[in-house]
């Protein structure tokens, strides 16, 4: 079995956001966690958990993104 993307979770202090998955991808994120606790011996009580490193993970792969990212930005009085 090819290894899983994600890792061990860190624990962190979090920010609180609300939203709606589709019924398909919170299906896919249980099965996601169950998986995980199989790899790595981790128990994920709580598969919500799961969205914030998967986010950060897509966010850190997304070469178009960090390019954006690493562009000093520009300041409202044309440069000066």
């Amino acid at each position: 079995m090819t290894r899983l993307k994600l890792g061990p979770l860190a624990d962190d202090k979090p920010v609180k956001l609300t939203v709606e998955l589709p019924a398909s991808v919170h299906r896919n994120l249980l099965a996601y966690a169950e998986a995980l606790a199989h790899e790595t011996g981790q128990t994920v009580a709580d598969p919500a958990k799961l969205i914030a490193p998967m986010i950060a993970h897509f966010m850190a792969g997304d070469r178009a993104f960090m390019r954006a990212r690493q562009v000093p930005e520009r300041s409202a009085s044309g440069g000066t």
